[in-house]
């Protein structure tokens, strides 16, 4: 008996002196804390006492500790704790829970709710070693991305949740969300804003809602989660990201919330572009694209958005595709991309939204802005560097080919030399998935020493895509008459099945650099009006004007654009 006591003294000694950590849980509203009415569901206040205090997981049945906490603007309050019981870390997790009032409605959240969150973080972030936030789930994916934009050089976990059902019924998610995103918090440190749901843990600034009803709702179409919880929980530690700058956490709340998301479909009116590009106050724009970053071959719709992005405005790309990325890998691509729009690369909707809304508000110039959105920094985007095909099929050859491709888009010609340095077989003059050699794709970038390196290195300037064009047909139609130039003094000339298309967009660029001219105020002609190439040609003698229509969509109209592109096919030969 003496032996069994001493048993349980020690036992007890041995829970009492296990270490605690302290979780601020931060109920902004949503299904998780809603109850049945005669209306429906609604908003309940008192989610600790009616939904945790009397659940065993939750609560080790100790006597309540009082906490102190801060709201966001700074006011002291007194909060009762819970602890629950000894976890298999042997720690305890000591929270409390400030509810917001009123209570919120996700679909009704904005750059104040977020602000709000932000500041009720950072005026408790000595006092607690991690933040649950609750959240409905209709904009959960807004409000950790634009969290994770605003909570600069994070050191500890915020993680968000919610439910797809109340807390108080039966048959419920909530329960398991609130648990493992409390047990997560208390004790991983992953200093990142992230999002709970359905036994895993994703970057909050990479998860979007994929089902309305069912309880795995989110998911992180491209990027791993940081962490599952089962009967174990585990962390994938290499793809946590951490402050690495020597300052101390503080909130970015500067926003502006000025921006826009459309949704390109078929048949979309260059007129619906443009009322919203007209928009009194717009900044920026989300525009959701087809596949890789595809829209309409409309001339109209390229030009309404390339003059949008001269007034200033930040057009970002981003796929309608849960997964894959935006990338000038087809001509409408290109166009976008010579109009000025960003390519947002893997960016989900949400994540593009706020981070735009953010790096708006931080007065950087426009060139700024658009090269930090075509950036990763804060995880939200897959590095450029990065191969975009990953296959377990993939030969060495292929995934070179693709990083050599990424080179070639980016213009390193370091990158270009190092691959075909290690490269043992043959790549200049090998296709891709699409049928294209690298020199199709130098072809088709505005960046002329990237083509000169690649043919002094060896590239065939007759090999034909899967289209049956070559690289010259290729960078006359992309408009870029440098490439061209190079392409000729290499010896290459256009196909002969590549000839009577030609000449057809040749035409078509005559007949609309005409008509931009004829339509363009008195004195408001272009300069470049007048500059139309004569280029001695084999078949014909002489250059004739004509055109790219991929060269007309990506630039303006009535600034001799259009008699550019026509020099780029006079400079080919037609």
């Amino acid at each position: 008996m003496v032996t069994a006591k001493i048993r349980r003294d020690s036992f007890v000694q041995y829970e009492e002196a296990a270490a605690e950590s302290r979780v601020l849980i931060i109920m902004t509203g949503g299904t998780i804390c809603m109850r049945r009415s005669p209306d429906g569901y609604v908003p309940a206040e008192g989610f600790l006492d009616a939904c945790l205090a009397i659940r065993p997981s939750f609560n080790d049945m100790s006597p309540p500790k009082e906490l102190t906490a801060r709201t966001d603007s700074g006011e002291e309050l007194t909060l009762k704790s819970l602890r629950t019981p000894l976890t298999s870390y042997h720690k305890r997790i000591r929270y409390c829970v400030m509810e917001f009032n009123p209570l919120l409605d996700s679909s009704s959240i904005n750059a104040k709710g977020w602000k709000k969150i932000a500041w009720t973080i950072y005026n408790n972030y000595k006092e607690f070693d991690a933040f649950l936030v609750l959240h409905g789930t209709d904009s959960l994916a807004y409000t950790s991305s634009a969290l994770s934009f605003m909570l600069h050089n994070l050191g500890k976990p915020v993680i968000l949740t919610g439910s797809q059902t109340p807390m108080t019924e039966l048959q419920n998610d909530a329960t398991d969300n609130l648990l493992g995103s409390l047990l997560i918090a208390g004790h991983f440190m992953i200093p990142e804003v992230c999002l709970f749901f359905n036994h895993e843990l994703y970057r909050g600034n990479r998860a979007t809602k994929v089902n309305a009803t069912a309880f795995a709702a989110f998911q992180s179409p491209n990027c791993p989660p940081l962490a599952t919880v089962g009967i174990n929980t585990t962390a994938r530690w290499d793809l946590i990201t951490r402050p690495n700058a020597i300052e101390r956490f503080s909130v970015e709340e500067n926003l502006d919330a000025h921006v826009a998301c459309l949704r390109i479909f078929p048949g979309i009116l260059p007129e619906m572009v443009e009322g919203v590009l007209n928009l009194k106050n717009l900044k920026g724009l989300v525009l959701e694209t087809f596949g890789a970053g595809n829209l309409p071959e409309d001339e109209r719709l390229i030009s309404v958005l390339g003059e949008a992005c001269r007034r200033g405005i930040i057009i970002v790309n981003v796929t309608q595709c849960l997964t894959g990325t935006v990338s000038p890998l087809y001509a409408p691509g290109t166009a976008l991309g010579r109009a000025g729009v960003v390519f947002g690369h893997d960016l989900t909707s949400e994540a593009a939204l706020t981070k735009l809304i953010w790096l708006l508000g931080k007065n950087l110039t426009d060139t700024q802005i658009r090269f930090q959105m075509s950036h990763s920094l804060r995880g939200e985007l897959t590095e450029q560097s990065q191969t975009l095909f990953e296959h377990p099929g993939l030969t060495p050859k292929m995934e070179s080919l693709s990083r050599l491709g990424y080179a070639i888009r980016d213009g390193d010609l370091e990158e270009i030399e190092r691959v075909l340095a290690a490269q043992r077989e043959w790549l200049l003059n090998e296709v891709d998935y699409a049928g294209r050699t690298p020199l199709h794709h130098a072809a088709m970038q505005g960046n002329s020493d990237v083509l000169r390196h690649l043919l002094s290195r060896g590239a065939s300037v007759h090999i034909r895509n899967r289209e049956n064009h070559t690289p010259l047909y290729v960078a006359a139609d992309a408009g870029y008459p440098e490439n061209v130039r190079l392409l000729r003094e290499a010896g290459g000339h256009l196909h002969p099945d590549e000839l009577e298309l030609a000449a057809m967009l040749k035409q078509k660029a005559i007949r609309s650099s005409t008509s931009s001219m004829s339509n363009s105020p008195v004195g408001g002609s272009s300069s470049n009006a007048d500059a139309t190439l004569k280029v001695p040609d084999e078949k014909h003698g002489a250059g004739h004007a004509g055109g790219s229509k991929i060269a007309v969509a990506g630039n303006g109209v009535g600034k001799g654009i259009d008699t550019e592109a026509a020099d780029c096919w006079s400079l080919a030969g037609v």
